[in-house]
């Protein structure tokens, strides 16, 4: 476990998914954004979820629920400056996010990011996944290490239509952890973002490979 808390990005709009709470999807008998849950929880001081509008929606998961501090909806990195400002008021100094639609996480993600956060004295650190063998990167900036006093820094790029995670992010000392795959299907950051991907999920899920 490391000694900061995680926060879950679960405001998109999930449009390719036809609209509502992609996390709330069930993956076998739980939903996605559960299956999140128990991969984080054990690698975090603590957690809580970010989401964009009716907090109601997720009753059933005795968590602290942050809503976006800028209205709107701008995106995964109006999420993170939610999540470091409510890290700030609880005095600390980096959060880690992960998406809720990602169920396949590796369990000691956040402890390899934050080891090299701490190495390298950098203010961000990105996951991304290599397949072995070959050129094949998939960056994954959702899935990160941030600062948090970026926060003010982070505001003023959303208030001035900033909306890409690395566009900001390479404005800091910032750098990617590989996570080493032996192919596609095998990627633990594989996200659901359509029907034919929740399809592939339960396959996963089904031939047991997490």
């Amino acid at each position: 476990m490391t000694d900061i808390p995680g926060i879950i990005l679960a405001g998109g709009l999930s449009r390719r998914m036809g609209g509502g709470d992609k996390g709330l999807l069930q993956l076998g008998e739980k939903s996605l954004i559960q299956r999140v849950i128990d991969k984080i929880s054990p690698q975090v001081s603590s957690l809580a979820i970010n989401i964009n509008g009716d907090s109601s929606r997720f009753p059933n998961y005795e968590l602290p629920i942050i809503p976006d501090s800028i209205k709107g909806y701008l995106g995964p990195l109006s999420g993170i400056l939610a999540g470091m400002e409510w890290a700030f008021k609880n005095d600390y100094k980096y959060i880690a996010t992960v998406a809720a639609d990602t169920p396949f996480l590796p369990d000691d993600f956040i402890n390899r990011l934050y080891s090299m956060v701490k190495d390298q004295k950098l203010n961000i650190g990105i996951a991304a996944s290599r397949i072995m063998n070959s050129d094949n990167i998939f960056r994954h900036p959702t899935f990160g290490i941030w600062e948090v006093d970026l926060k003010d820094d982070l505001r003023k790029g959303l208030a001035n239509d900033t909306r890409k995670i690395m566009s900001w992010a390479k404005k800091f000392k910032c750098d990617y952890y590989f996570f080493d795959i032996n192919n596609e299907m095998t990627d633990p950051f594989f996200n659901i973002n359509t029907p034919d991907d929740l399809e592939k999920a339960k396959y996963r899920l089904k031939k047991g490979i997490l």
